[in-house]
Order: structure tokens, then sequence, then C-alpha cells
């Protein structure tokens, strides 16, 4: 198995050693909660942006695939809308945890683009041979990281609309992940005014 295929199989669990470091160095203050929130629910908003268009389909951990190629919505301004918002949303727990700062999250920044850089090499072998010359044209007008400033209006013969429920359905565990880090953060914040002022 090459790198790409064992780090797509394993992307919900690398974030798990990058959280562990920074709740044991977590030093939370209410400016490192308050920065850093407003880059991870900017990340989750475009994550849930992505899934309440694309669904669970997105939540496969066996071989890269789709069924069909999504380009409404975020994936009409940069190719994986997901992989950003996860690298805003560990970047911005970062900051909130105030942990090893900089270092941490800039290493944290540093490692998830090459992971998802990996991944995205991989699943775009995929979308190669599965839509060919529409994914062609999808890839030489949107990006693959750093989003377009319009929407690609592009020909493409699937569309799909935001379904609010099919977004909760699928990201039901991010959202749960994200409300426990904050309380964890936020009760770290607190026990730290009161036992050193």
């Amino acid at each position: 198995m090459d790198l790409r295929e064992r780090l797509f199989k394993m992307r919900s669990y690398t974030p798990l050693p990058f959280l562990a470091v920074m709740l044991v160095y977590a030093v939370p203050t209410v400016e490192s909660i308050v920065i850093g929130l407003v880059i991870t629910v900017l990340g989750e908003a475009i994550r849930f942006w992505g899934v309440a268009i694309a669904g669970t389909e997105t939540r496969t951990t066996g071989e890269p695939g789709a069924t069909n190629l999504i380009t409404d919505g975020p994936f009409g301004y940069v190719r994986n809308p997901l992989y950003v918002g996860n690298i805003l949303m560990y970047t911005g727990f970062g900051v909130m945890s105030n942990a090893l700062m900089p270092w941490l999250p800039l290493c944290a920044l540093v490692y998830f683009v090459f992971q998802y850089a990996m991944i995205i090499s991989r699943e775009e072998q995929h979308l190669r041979q599965a839509f060919g010359e529409e994914y062609a044209r999808y890839v030489k007008n949107v990006p693959r990281f750093v989003p377009r400033l319009t929407q690609y209006k592009g020909e493409h013969s699937f569309h799909r609309g935001v379904d609010i429920k099919r977004g909760v359905t699928s990201e039901t565990r991010t959202l749960q992940a994200f409300g426990l880090l904050l309380a964890i953060l936020i009760i770290i914040a607190i026990l730290r005014a009161a036992l050193y002022g």
C-alpha cells in the first residue's frame, strides 16, 4: 500500500497526536479562544457547506471514489473544501489552546497541508479516470487549496443543492468533537484563571 492510500485510510486518526499534545500543553486565554474560535468556525462552516451538498460519500474510508463529480457550492470555489475546512479547524483549535505557540499550530498546518496534498493526489487519479474531460476542465478552472473569487460555472453533468439534513447526518461526529474540544478548552481556561488569577 502506498503512503497516499495509507494516509487516506487513516485520515480520521492522524489528528489524534496533535490533539493530545494540544490538550497536554493547553494554556488557553480568552483572547486565544476568541481568535481560534473564529478560525475554527470558518473551517467548520466550509466543511458543513460541502457535506450539505456531497453528503456521507465524503466519509468513505475504503478506496478513494466518487459516484458523481460535484462542482456546486464550495466545490465551485475550491476543489477540496472539506480538507480546507479541516486545515482551518485544526489550526484554529491550536490557536484556541495557545499550546506551544506558535510551533504547534504551525507544525499542524504544515503536516495537514502535506497529508491532504498526498491524499488529494490519490483521489485525483480516480476522478480523472471516472470523469475524464469533465474533470480536466474542472481542474483547469478551480484551484486545489486556495479558493477562486468567483464560483466556477463550467459545464458539468451533475447538480446538487444544499440539504441541511444531509449535512447534519454527515457532520454529526465532527460537530460532536468540535463541541467537546471547545468545552474542554473553556474549562481549562476557567480553571487556569481560578488557580493563577
